[in-house]
């Protein structure tokens, strides 16, 4: 058996790509539309990790993503938990729990999905401003 992807689906693409790509910093591997099914499925990737892929997928004549159609979250290990939280506040990405330990953090994007972040090794020490933030909604 092997991992192959986690789909999401999404209430708007654009959006989604910003979110993923442009703040997040993974990158799309490869897209297909399908006319006749109405729909459109992005796969994305962390850069030199294309085999942890995540599949948004966007149906052209809306989504009700209520009721269970989502899941409890993703997580990426990062290079600098501080750094990749600071660059996604700099985006406009609120943080819903700040890494104050120096090694998780939670962020949602725009369909409301959560992400956790996880410092790559040893949890770095706690500093400020982290350390006195506090929670922001669920995640």
């Amino acid at each position: 058996m092997k991992y192959l992807h986690t789909m999401v689906r999404v209430k708007d693409l654009d959006d989604s790509i910003d979110f993923y790509c442009n703040k997040l910093g993974l990158k799309e591997l490869h897209r297909f539309d399908n006319e006749q099914g109405r729909f459109t499925l992005v796969f994305l990737a962390p850069e030199g990790d294309e085999g942890t892929q995540v599949e948004l997928t966007y149906n052209w004549d809306g989504d009700d993503l209520s009721g269970g159609r989502n899941f409890g979250h993703l997580a990426y290990r990062v290079d600098d938990i501080y750094k990749t939280c600071q660059r996604l506040m700099d985006g406009g990405v609120t943080i819903n729990r700040p890494p104050r330990d120096g090694h998780m953090a939670f962020v949602r994007s725009p369909d409301n999905i959560s992400i956790e972040l996880l410092q790559d090794g040893e949890a770095l020490t706690p500093q400020e401003p982290w350390v006195s933030m506090e929670n922001s909604g669920n995640w």
